[in-house]
């Protein structure tokens, strides 16, 4: 005999880690829900104020150094570990998350201005004022060897390269040295356009063999290893002190100028910027992608610490604290949650890239929850409540101001700009958006 019966599962109709609490069921039907979009967007406008309530970037600061801080490197092999060199010539290993110095370096006898890790993890390269680049083995705090240790003109900058050791900037010179062990004391290639000191100098993420260099002649120049002579150079109004190239689009990469914006080209296309990235009110000191290649951080002269979307015109989040100082150096963390700053007050400091972000495990329920006002948000962005509420950020009364009498002046120059217009000949005068303006010329 066959008895049929109607069996059901405990977990079809209890929420997950929970046995008293009863799985709450949602019909979607458009005509039972009449106000589906005004409770949408009351929850839309009670996330965007909760993100503003739970926004904590600042983690805590890494103090050790006695002079401030000019350059920082990442351990591509180390998730936590982060070196830092300063003015006075030392240079430590930190520990991420206890924010404590593992190892110390004897460092130089000037300023360190540069400073990169093999792509093995295991070397670390230094460059200084004192006209020497030297090696150390990571993280025995000691040179590898008693002669690898080089006297160079190298005062400017350091980076990697996925085949060669490492690269050298010198005045007006720039060597890539080293191919595999042993370190060769004498330059594999050494290219030159100009007599003019090199600032910065990056290896193309996607194209080992293409790097991006500035100099203080204002150029921002591309070379190929592959070839005897520079591929192409840039010449700008102003400096740029740092170039970061996208890790997602290797063909694009970012400066850091003087005139207080960032400038996004693409290196197939030198003649107009992508975007201009514009909020900082004085000179910007360094950039660095953060590794999904949808934003990047900046370090500025004003005391702030910004982050962009890639291809935004404004930033996203601006970071800052009573006692912080000119800020020299910035990056981004490995797996992009966190932003480390460098500033003149010789100290690291720690913050979250997303300011509002929930640390540590989340419960499935927790995680569909966060994703959810994410989503009423992103929809909703655009209605003007939501969007005064995302925006607001408070600033220093400096920072203000300066922004402030920046926006005037453009305003005063714009408003120039259309009463000369007017009062000339038809075509006379050429029009030009910022991202051409700013460019004087470009040489191939």
């Amino acid at each position: 005999m066959q008895v049929k019966v109607i069996s059901r599962s405990t977990n079809e109709f209890t929420r997950e880690r929970s046995q008293d609490l009863q799985r709450v069921f949602h019909n979607f039907d458009p005509n039972l829900r009449t106000q589906e979009k005004a409770v949408e967007y009351v929850r839309a406008l009670n996330a965007a104020k909760l993100d503003k309530i739970f926004a904590r970037p600042f983690i805590g600061a890494m103090d050790g150094h006695i002079d401030a801080i000019s350059c920082m490197a990442k351990n591509p092999n180390h998730l936590k570990g982060m070196f830092s060199g300063s003015m006075d010539g030392d240079i430590r290993l930190w520990d991420i998350a206890s924010r404590r110095t593992v190892c110390q370096f004897p460092g130089h006898q000037g300023a360190v201005r540069g400073l990169t890790v093999s792509t093995d993890g295991r070397t670390l390269v230094s460059c200084g004022m004192d006209c020497t680049v030297r090696l150390w083995s990571v993280p025995a705090a000691s040179i590898m060897e008693s002669d690898n240790s080089y006297d160079n003109p190298a005062k400017a900058s350091t980076d990697n390269h996925w085949q060669f050791m490492f690269g050298i900037m010198l005045s007006g010179q720039l060597i890539t040295s080293g191919k595999g062990f042993p370190i060769r004391s004498q330059p594999v290639n050494s290219f030159e356009w100009g007599k003019d000191s090199v600032i910065s100098v990056r290896f193309n993420p996607g194209e080992p063999n293409v790097l991006a260099t500035s100099a203080s002649d204002r150029s921002i120049t591309l070379y190929d290893l592959r070839m005897s002579s520079p591929a192409r150079k840039l010449i700008m109004k102003m400096k740029t002190n740092s170039i970061s190239w996208n890790p997602m689009e290797p063909m694009n990469f970012t400066s850091a100028n003087e005139d207080c914006n960032c400038y996004s080209y693409d290196s197939r296309k030198l003649n107009e910027a992508k975007c201009v990235h514009k909020d900082h009110v004085s000179a910007v000191m360094d950039i660095d992608y953060s590794p999904t290649g949808r934003e990047f951080v900046t370090g500025s002269y004003d005391r702030t610490v910004r982050i962009f979307l890639y291809n935004g015109g404004h930033s996203r989040e601006i970071y800052h604290t009573k006692r912080m100082q000119r800020v020299f150096c910035v990056k981004f963390s490995c797996d992009a949650t966190y932003v480390i700053s460098g500033s003149d007050d010789t100290n690291l400091r720690l913050w979250k890239s997303k300011a509002s972000e929930q640390l540590g495990v989340l419960l499935p329920r927790e995680r569909k929850k966060q994703e959810y006002h994410e989503a009423v948000k992103n929809r909703y962005k655009h209605l003007p409540e939501v969007k005064r509420i995302v925006r607001h950020r408070h600033l220093p009364k400096p920072i203000y101001k300066a922004a402030a009498l920046r926006k005037t002046m453009t305003e005063a120059e714009r408003r120039k700009e259309e009463t000369r217009r007017a009062h000339s000949a038809p075509g006379s005068l050429p029009t030009e958006p910022l991202r051409k303006k700013r460019i004087i010329q470009e040489v191939e």
